[in-house]
């Protein structure tokens, strides 16, 4: 089978556009599979298109963990018309990272890395976008649309317990070896929390799980919850139901059970608890959310926000109810917008 790498070699390249780098037709606000998706489409179409990303390309790719595979198959990840070549059913994190670096580099997209959006102000075809990069400088863009698909896996859920600040609290789990021989809790009760736990058993490492619910939720993996349940049922892992972490020292945590309160020896908790999208960011640009989701008001059609000339794309669509988008549905958003943004960049003609 040939690689990616091999099947973009017979592709013709895309040629960049000669317009100032701070010019753009589109500025895309997230360099995830869906930021991509929605450039690759715009660009497609004629339009010069800029995509900016506080951290590197496909971050959140990047933080999961280090030996994951994905559940999906490896057309479901595919943006731009380019095949994602594996030799494996399902494609590991490694793999995808290189899949989509191949891409950017193929569609020669402008993509500005570690590049912190602030504000974005002005009006439909003449919006000012600021940014901060690593070193604190300022950078400003001039766009005619905006197109937000920020995800929501930088900002981790919060328990606002004590001692969740402390350096040894991690909310994003990559690797085990770090662990072995300590004192490890897990909270959390979904895919990341069983895989989690697993992998830090399975290299040594003590391991007590906690989670607020009375079992392990029902959408963990199927080959992964009879894993995780039997490991539970031997006691190789301890797991405590129906219960919550209500305290994290610099040697302990505090657990309410239904049995009472536990104060465990602990070197590491990885609070895996979920992520939501940057709710905040969305207001500031003047974005309207639904009372109970906070899902953006936008048209369902196009994507556009109730801001003209600002859309959402990917998982932000969904609001609160992150399981309803992943990369395999979010792809598809940056046709829907193309689609609106040439015929108003038609009718402005």
């Amino acid at each position: 089978m040939a690689t990616t790498e091999q099947i973009l070699e017979t592709l013709p390249r895309r040629k960049p556009h000669s317009r100032p780098d701070s010019w753009s037709d589109v500025l895309v606000i997230g360099a995830g599979p869906t930021g991509l998706a929605c450039a690759i489409e715009a660009q497609k179409i004629g339009l010069r298109v800029i995509v900016v990303d506080k951290g590197c390309l496909v971050n959140s790719l990047f933080h999961y963990p280090a030996n994951m595979t994905f559940f999906t198959t490896p057309e479901l990840l595919e943006i731009g018309e380019i095949p994602f070549a594996t030799a494996n059913m399902k494609p590991t994190r490694q793999e995808a990272l290189e899949y989509y670096r191949k891409v950017a580099e193929h569609y020669q997209l402008h993509v500005c890395q570690y590049t912190w959006v602030k504000t974005v102000t002005g009006e439909d075809n003449n919006f000012h976008v600021t940014a901060t990069d690593r070193r604190g400088g300022i950078h400003d863009f001039r766009t005619r649309k905006v197109i937000v698909a920020t995800g929501y896996y930088d900002l981790p859920n919060m328990m606002d317990i004590p001692g969740e600040d402390l350096p040894k609290v991690h909310h994003y789990y990559q690797e085990p070896h770090p662990y072995y021989q300590s004192d490890v809790l897990v909270i959390g009760g979904k895919n990341s929390a069983a895989i989690a736990a697993l992998e830090l058993w399975r290299h040594g490492a003590r391991v007590t799980l906690v989670h607020h619910e009375p079992e392990m939720h029902r959408h963990v993996k199927y080959w992964i919850k009879p894993d995780i349940e039997n490991r539970i049922k031997n006691g190789e892992i301890i797991a405590h139901f129906k219960s919550r972490v209500i305290e994290i020292g610099d040697d302990y945590v505090v657990v309410k059970t239904p049995d009472g309160t536990l104060r465990l020896e602990n070197d590491f908790v990885f609070a895996l608890t979920g992520y939501h999208p940057d709710f905040d960011f969305l207001q500031s640009l003047g974005i309207e959310l639904s009372a109970e989701q906070c899902r953006p008001v936008c048209d369902p059609e196009t994507l556009e926000s109730n801001v003209p000339g600002i859309y959402v794309a990917g998982v932000i669509v969904a609001g609160s109810m992150t399981n309803e988008i992943f990369i395999e549905n979010g792809r598809f958003h940056g046709k829907l917008i193309a689609k609106d943004l040439k015929q108003k960049f038609r009718e402005k003609k």
